[in-house]
C-alpha cells in the first residue's frame, strides 16, 4: 500500500507565498517523478510541474517564473513553492507519485487527496 500526503494548502491574499509537500510512503521500490496537478472548479485537471528523480522539471507556462518543484529522493518527498500566487490559481492541488513497487513492476501511478489553494483578490 503507498499513501501520499499533501500538506501546506491555505487563504492566502494575491500576491503571497505558499509552499506545498507530498511524501509518499509505502512499498516503493524507486520513484520515477512525482509532480502536482491542481483543478479548478468546472475545468480539467491541469498539470502544474513534475521532476524526476535526476531532477528533471517540467512546469506549465502559466506558472513558470512563480512556482518552483523540488524534491527530496531521500525522503520521496515533493515540494512546490508558489510565490506571487494570483486568484486564477485558486484550485484543489493535486500530488502525483509514478514508481515502481518492487523490480520488475510496471510503473504505478498514484495521487494524493487534494490540498485546497484559494487565492483572494
Amino acid at each position: 500500500q503507498v499513501q501520499l500526503v499533501e500538506s501546506g494548502g491555505g487563504l492566502v491574499q494575491s500576491g503571497g507565498s505558499l509552499r506545498l509537500s507530498c511524501a509518499a510512503s509505502g512499498t516503493i521500490f524507486s520513484i520515477y517523478d512525482m509532480g502536482w496537478y491542481r483543478q479548478a472548479p468546472g475545468k480539467q485537471r491541469e498539470l502544474v510541474a513534475t521532476i524526476t528523480r535526476g531532477g528533471g522539471a517540467n512546469v506549465a507556462d502559466s506558472v513558470k517564473g512563480r512556482f518552483t518543484i523540488s524534491s527530496d529522493n531521500a525522503k520521496n518527498t515533493v515540494y512546490l513553492q508558489m510565490n506571487n500566487l494570483k486568484p486564477e490559481d485558486t484550485a484543489v492541488y493535486y500530488c502525483n507519485a509514478v514508481f515502481r513497487r518492487y523490480v520488475g513492476d510496471r510503473l504505478q501511478n498514484y495521487w494524493g487527496q487534494g490540498t485546497q489553494v484559494t487565492v483572494s483578490s
